[in-house]
């Protein structure tokens, strides 16, 4: 939203009016009827609250656009951003002035609250990272925007039938978004499709034209990222894929109505589910659409922002720019700043690359080969012919270069291409990254270093001093401040409300771990937390948790390097012990799993399947009340984890050692008092050096362990000298869980026995087992637990997003 042009203020309100008669006012002139309708009232309210923020949205824009510092732009296909109207209130100090406003005609907030539909314009942990960076910039007074895509639909919503995963629309938008501002005067054109012509100027200077291209409009909708209690109201800006014309008339008059509007479905296609299906070659070309759509309408956003400030002069632009990519997805973005300087501002090659690498930076966030994208040459040429052109530009000037540095080793040359050569060619998007950035890191300390010594190896060898490590963080406002109210309240108490936004302050809480009365008042908290997520899940499962028993949680995206396939064989082992009555030792325990399976993810479908068996096989079975239960929560996301993460004992973090990139859901559970058992993978190793392995519960083989039992992999060996595996293989195998279904689980108990099982489920499961007998120990002695609990918040401040933030800003976007 640049200055001119800001949105309109609603209504006729002055900018002093209060919350109050602002929402007054929307309810008597907007809503135009008497009885209050919760979903109206939402409305309403977050109209209102919206109100209380544009001057100083207008004012941040009006200063930014000046360039009297230097501007983030965070390219990311996903923003998880969340339910927003809690959020803005605490960063606008209004929540307590909102409920009282409220109160007094007879409203309840958190019904309000509950009103507002998920964004959805994220997924997982990706999507959570942006949305947590785009506050702390906001709270930081960093200049930063965040650009990406308007989902129509999101991702999908997530229903279990008879145990299987169903996707469903998610139709977030179906009542609007109060909170968002269509923006005309920046929509730019995206061009795809057409071919390129080659012509001289008048200078006999070479140029290439991009021609009959399919042009896509992007509109921009603007959201407000205010920052906590200060002046600063960053943007998020969400493009929108429109057709340039709504359909081509002529052809609508001589009876052709389906090609008459096939341009504008097309063109709509591009923004309206995220993340496509990609099994099929449909699915492919939609999302590399949508990649391109996103990188090319925020580069041509930022460039005439820039024009508009200094024509074309474009001699200080890295000066005053940089361009954070979040993980592979527009790394595209690089050879489309190389288009936009040379073919459409009509800069020389070799200035425009000298741009391009110094305001590209590039975040990995994955150790999986598979994970990192190659789009087959055919395919973008199609698509993007200019966008290839300049590519394979980009590779041959490059590998000049690198013949240089290894004359004669062909070997290098094709280990380093941008293009994979085969019997497809494909360029790799990560390499392509890479090279046109000047930063590349990790996201925790062990992914930056497997990232040098094994998936970017020769690019480190290349490159040393792009490479650096910058480990996540969550922020402490929405999953602390905001989300648990009463541990927040009790912390401010005993330490002060600057740990808001300087979370290292935390480590004052050492202090009170041995407090009985602090201690008491710890655990007080977690009861209230853990009642409030057990109705959570007795509205949403019909199952009963009960607050005594341990909470064992473990919420992220279904993958099988996250293993909870791990997690649900533990389960199937409590089980099998009750059933033979040997519950000696045992901890009462109600496990809690969530999280959605990519709809063309067979394995991760039958994981959700084999949980929600097993779950009903205990839940059905009266002599496991007393010691066990077990949910697969449907349709997890920020809201559900915001009760999820404050009622929480026990966080599961058990990924193959070596495949997570960092976690952050790790952090949020940490930050809340919640203990850890986990594997040495991603910010698990930063974790423990916080807080200590007498607060952690350790286990598992290292990456390099995996590495190394991986050459010669024996789990039937391993199945047969363990009593307790052995066990639960036989329960698998034998169908109990799964009688009117045979053998639906067999590909599941195949994994498991392959020697080839590159996640290693069973090389861990005893270590695994042996570190939850320890968790039921340490459950068994409140005050010790709660000891550990305290400790683990008091640890947490390392992994504020604030911390990480501050990194980007001094060593990387010198901001």
């Amino acid at each position: 939203m640049s200055s001119e042009s800001a949105p309109i203020r609603q209504g006729n309100c002055e900018p002093c009016e209060s919350l109050a008669a602002n929402f007054e006012r929307h309810i008597r002139n907007w809503l135009s009827r008497d009885e209050k309708v919760p979903g109206d009232l939402y409305y309403a309210l977050a109209l209102s609250v919206k109100e209380q923020l544009f001057e100083h949205w207008r004012s941040t824009r009006r200063q930014d656009l000046s360039y009297q510092k230097k501007q983030v732009a965070y390219l990311s296909l996903e923003f998880l951003m969340g339910r927003a109207l809690g959020n803005m209130l605490l960063c606008l100090d209004l929540t307590d002035e909102c409920r009282q406003s409220l109160n007094q005609l007879a409203i309840d907030l958190e019904e309000i609250q509950e009103q507002e539909h998920d964004a959805g314009l994220g997924n997982g942990g990706l999507g959570r990272l942006a949305a947590c960076f785009m506050d702390s910039c906001a709270t930081m007074d960093i200049a930063a925007t965040g650009y990406g895509i308007r989902y129509e639909y999101g991702m999908f919503m997530q229903r279990i039938a008879d145990g299987y995963q169903q996707e469903m629309p998610d139709k977030w938008l179906r009542m609007g978004n109060p909170w968002e501002v269509r923006v005309n005067s920046h929509n730019v054109n995206v061009p795809f499709y057409g071919r390129t012509e080659t012509y001289l100027d008048k200078k006999g200077r070479r140029h290439i034209a991009w021609v009959d291209t399919q042009d896509v409009l992007a509109v921009a909708y603007d959201m407000p990222i205010p920052g906590y209690r200060n002046q600063r109201v960053n943007t998020l800006r969400l493009w929108k894929a429109e057709a340039t014309d709504d359909f081509d008339l002529s052809e609508f008059n001589q009876g052709d109505y389906a090609e008459a509007v096939a341009r504008k479905n097309l063109a709509e296609q591009i923004t309206m589910v995220l993340y496509p299906n990609d099994a099929s070659e449909n699915g492919k070309e939609l999302r590399l659409r949508q990649q391109y759509f996103l990188s090319s309408a925020s580069l041509q956003d930022l460039l005439k922002n820039w024009v508009n400030a200094f024509g074309e002069d474009f001699s200080r632009f890295a000066e005053y720019n940089v361009m954070q990519l979040n993980d592979t997805h527009p790394s595209i973005a690089v050879p489309e700043l190389m288009r936009l300087l040379v073919d459409v501002h009509g800069l020389e090659w070799d200035e425009a690359w000298d741009i391009t690498t110094s305001c590209m930076a590039y975040t990995n966030h994955t150790l999986l080969p598979e994970a990192l994208e190659r789009w087959p040459v055919r395919m973008l040429g199609n698509i993007l012919p200019r966008i290839l052109e300049i590519i394979y530009e980009i590779n041959a000037r490059y590998l000049d270069k690198v013949a240089q540095l290894w004359p004669g080793d062909h070997h290098k040359l094709r280990t380093l291409s941008i293009i994979e050569e085969g019997h497809e060619q494909y360029v790799r998007m990560a390499y392509l990254a890479i090279v046109g950035s000047f930063s590349v890191n990790g996201v925790a300390g062990l992914h930056t270093e497997l990232l040098k010594q094994g998936l970017f190896k020769d690019f480190y060898q290349l490159w040393p001093e792009k490479f650096n490590n910058r480990t996540n963080g969550v922020t402490p406002r929405r999953w602390l401040a905001m989300c648990n109210p009463g541990l927040s309240e009790l912390i401010t108490q005993k330490i002060g409300d600057q740990w808001v936004t300087d979370l290292p302050q935390l480590s004052q809480l050492r202090q009170f771990a041995d407090d009985v009365a602090f201690v008491k008042q710890w655990a007080a908290i977690k009861r209230q937390n853990k009642a409030r997520l057990a109705r959570l899940i007795k509205r949403e499962t019909g199952v009963e948790f009960d607050n005594s028993m341990l909470f064992d949680v473990q919420v992220k995206r279904i993958h099988e390097y996250k293993r909870q396939l791990l997690n649900i064989l533990h389960v199937i082992h409590l089980y099998d012990r009750i059933c033979r009555g040997d519950t000696d030792g045992m901890v009462p325990r109600c496990v809690l799993i969530g999280g959605k399976a990519a709809p063309g993810y067979a394995m991760a479908k039958q994981i959700i399947k084999l949980a929600n068996n097993v779950a009903h096989m205990v839940n059905s079975d009266k002599n496991m009340a007393p010691w066990l239960r077990m949910v697969f929560l449907p349709n997890y996301n920020v809201s559900a984890m915001e009760k999820i993460a404050p009622g929480t004992d026990l966080s599961e973090q058990i990924s193959t050692a070596g495949k997570e990139a960092s976690g952050t859901g790790n952090m949020k559970f940490m930050m809340n008092g919640a203990l850890t058992i986990g594997t040495l993978d991603g910010a698990n190793i930063e974790m423990l050096e916080e807080v200590g392995e007498e607060n952690f519960f350790l286990f598992g083989l290292t990456a390099a362990e995996v590495a190394e039992q991986r050459k010669d992999y024996r789990p039937n060996e391993i199945i047969n000298n363990s009593a307790a595996l052995s066990g639960v293989m036989q329960l698998l195998e034998s169908g109990h869980f799964n009688l009117l279904e045979p053998g639906i689980f067999d590909h599941i108990i195949g994994a498991i026995r392959d020697p080839y099982d590159q996640w290693m489920t069973a090389a861990d499961f005893d270590a695994y087992c042996s570190a939850q007998q320890a968790v039921a120990a340490a459950y068994q002695q409140p005050a010790h637990w709660y000891r550990m609990s305290i400790l683990n918040t008091a640890a947490s401040g390392r992994f504020s997003s604030d911390v990480t933030i501050a990194g980007y800003r001094d060593e990387i976007w010198r901001a």
